[in-house]
Formats: C-alpha cells, structure tokens, sequence
C-alpha cells in the first residue's frame, strides 16, 4: 500500500491523518514544531483526536523534517487558505507546501489537495510550482487530484469518517485511485467529481450558500427589531412549515463560512462578472457586530448608563460554541467595536487558549467574571458551560444597572434587555 504523507496537521489533517493511520503507513508533517511535540504525547491542542483516538493509529507518526517523507508516495495538502485584510485569497501556506512536496516529488507521485480554493487554483497555482520545483511534467511523471475538507470544528457527531467525501483526480485513472483510496477511511462513501475544478468549486459554494442564507436572516433580524418584533418567535413560527430553512441570525466567523465566499467572488470578479448577491450576504454578516454594538450602546443610553469606561463583559470569544477554534470570530468586531467608545472590555471564554487570542487578536481573555463589575454583559457564544449557568448567576455579574445583551438566544425574550 502506498505510504501517505499529510501536509498540515490542523483541525483538517491531523483528523485525515487519525483515519489513514488506522490502515496503513502514514507521516503527518508540520513546520510546527511544538504541535508536532505534542502530538508524539498523544495530545491535540485543537480537541478533535482524542488521546484513544490518536493511540489508535498505529501506523501514524508525526515529522517536522521534510527528509522524512521523502520516500511517500501521496501526497495530501490541508493547509489553511484564508482571506488577508483587504478580503483577497492568502495562498501563501498554500504555495509554500506545494514549493516543499515539489522539492522531494518523485515520478509516479500524487499530490492531493483538501485546502479552499477558487475553482482552477490547483492546476493554475499548485501545479506549475510541482513543476518547477520538481522538474517533473504533470500528467505524465506526476499527478493531482483534489478532495475539499467538510471537517466542521467541534461537532462530535459529523466526523471525518462519516462525512460523504468528494473526490476527483488530473486523469480519470488517478480519479478512480483517488477515489478508492478516500472510500478506505469514508464509511459514508465518496462522490467522484468529474473534473478538479468542479470539486473546487463544489466546495466554495457549500459554504456561500450558508453565508447568503444568514445574512437573509440576519437581514432580517435587523427589521424585525425595527419592527419590535422578536426574530426567534417568528422563525419559530415559520419553521413549521415542512420545507422552511432552519437558520439563526447572528455572528458569521470562522475559517469556512466567512471566507469561502471571498474565493468565489474573487475568481468571479478575474473573469468579469460581478457578483452581487454574495457580496452583499457578506458585506451585511460582515456589519453585524457594529450592528450589535449600537444597539447595546442605545439600551445603555436609555438606561442612563455612562459609555465612556463603561466595564463590559463578552462572554464567549471562539467562532462557534463548544469549540476551542478562534479562526475569523467576528466576536473580535464586538470588542473593538466597544473599545473605540472607550470601554473597558474584558472577555471570558473557558474553551480558549490564551496565548493563542492574545498573539492573534491581542486579547488576554479573564480566568473568570467579576460578581458586581459590569455595566455590559454580551453573551456572544453559546458554549454549553454558559448554558448551565443560571439568569442569576449572570446577572450577578452585572451592577445593579446594566444591561444584558443575548446575540445566541441562549436566553428567553423577556430575561435580557436586548438580544438580535
């Protein structure tokens, strides 16, 4: 069998990597030389491989040097492809892997990629820079495919293994060997793909489909409070209609959802066309922690209570409950949003690692609460730990003026001052 390498051990590949491992000789590879340290311990820092899970793959081992995969002969590339400042695809990690697996490619090898992408990115981007690291010519000593990852971050119950897998390869042969050799760890099955650009942009629109759909949601949210109507009663309301879609208004981050979108409209906007429905399901997802400032920040004014060095309380700062991933949170708008009215801004989430938010967004989150402090309390993500708290537990938290702020419905309408 041949001995696979996985470039990227993040919440996609070291999952991938889990599922190989269990059947035949796998190497994951990462230039994090502290993640691969861990993982030799049999601990993920990400929480999706257990300790079981990671001893389990017995044909698993973990590199940080480029010399010990040499001798594989797939290659699977799950890097991370996000967006930079001014909204426009990063490739970086990706062309740096494809500069790296070029440089040990060897005639016969396939080359793998998971990572979003625009549709045409492996064989206009990927593929030339195999070739000139390697020398090889592509389609004839190398070869490519490309399987998009539908990891979700968190979610115990769609795992790697039983999320059908689309597959797709540079020849019909090579699609059908990739296609074999997903079907070995996919318990749920594969679908072939009959081109590499159709499984990217497969891909793109998995996630644009979702974004377009919350930003009609949020959208509107935003009338309905307009309207002095509570959003969750009219969704619940309509959501007994059999074929009603059953989405939530609220913060849209993360490393798949918030970005994707960027990919297509990106590749869309280099061929002429502008796109204009997704762009502004992004621009309006984009705008909701402002949104969700101000409308604080009018409850406060009518509660009389002062802005400048007000004390505020988020609770939650990951992109998604129950989940330690901080990729993208639009939590982080909220914050900066109060910060600018000259807050003071604490921030409490139990599933974060510290170090981690304060070299990404320069926020030292607290240990706990303080009862008695805050002028503001955001619930912002709805991990399960908040949930067990009670009304009064939080409201403890707050002065006896305050103002309770609910962007998840973790609570009920007529327990907050203010929810979306």
């Amino acid at each position: 069998m041949k001995k696979i390498a996985l470039i990227g051990l993040g919440y996609v590949g070291l999952p991938l990597a889990v599922e190989f491992g269990k059947k035949r000789d796998v190497i994951g590879f990462d230039i994090n030389q502290d993640r691969i340290k861990k993982l030799k311990e049999y601990v993920d820092i990400t929480l999706e491989s257990s300790k079981e899970e990671l001893l389990s793959a017995t044909y698993l081992s973990y590199t940080s040097d480029l010399n010990e995969i040499k001798d594989c002969t797939i290659f699977i590339v799950t890097v991370p492809t996000p967006i930079d400042k001014y909204k426009r695809p990063d490739l970086t990690s990706l062309e740096k892997s494809s500069e790296a697996v070029g440089s040990i490619l060897k005639k016969g090898d396939i080359v793998i990629y998971e990572s979003t992408v625009y549709p045409g990115a492996t064989e206009e981007i990927c593929v030339p820079i195999l070739e000139q690291k390697s020398g090889l010519k592509f389609n004839k000593d190398f070869f490519c495919g490309y399987s998009p990852e539908r990891i979700n971050p968190g979610d115990k119950e769609h795992r790697v293994a039983n999320i059908k897998k689309v597959t797709s390869g540079s020849t019909p042969e090579i699609a059908t060997e990739i296609d074999d050799l997903y079907q070995e760890v996919i318990i749920a099955g594969t679908h072939k793909a009959p081109s590499i650009k159709v499984a990217e942009a497969a891909k793109v629109i998995e996630n644009t489909q979702r974004d377009v759909n919350i930003a009609l949601i949020n959208e509107l949210a935003l009338i309905f409070n307009k309207l002095e109507i509570d959003t969750e009663s009219v969704l619940e309301a309509a959501g007994t209609k059999w074929n009603f879609l059953p989405f939530s208004p609220g913060l849209v981050g993360g490393h798949c959802i918030g970005v994707d979108p960027y990919y297509l409209t990106h590749k869309a906007i280099e061929v002429g066309y502008n796109p204009e429905i997704i762009l502004a399901g992004r621009r309006l997802n984009d705008s909701m922690g402002s949104y969700v400032t101000d409308q604080i920040i009018k409850i406060m004014t009518r509660k009389r209570i002062h802005i400048v060095d007000a004390n505020v309380l988020i609770m939650g700062l990951t992109f998604k409950e129950n989940c330690p991933d901080l990729r993208n949170t639009r939590v982080v708008d909220v914050v900066e949003e109060f910060q600018g009215f000259n807050c003071n801004v604490e921030v409490y989430d139990p599933w974060v690692v510290k170090n981690e938010a304060l070299d990404e967004y320069g926020i030292n989150p607290i240990s706990a609460p303080v009862i008695g402090k805050y002028d503001v309390i955001v619930l912002a993500v709805a991990h399960d730990e908040f949930k067990l708290f009670s009304l009064e537990k939080i409201k403890s938290f707050g002065k006896n003026n305050h103002v309770l702020y609910d962007i998840k419905y973790s609570l009920k309408v007529g327990e907050v001052d203010g929810r979306l």
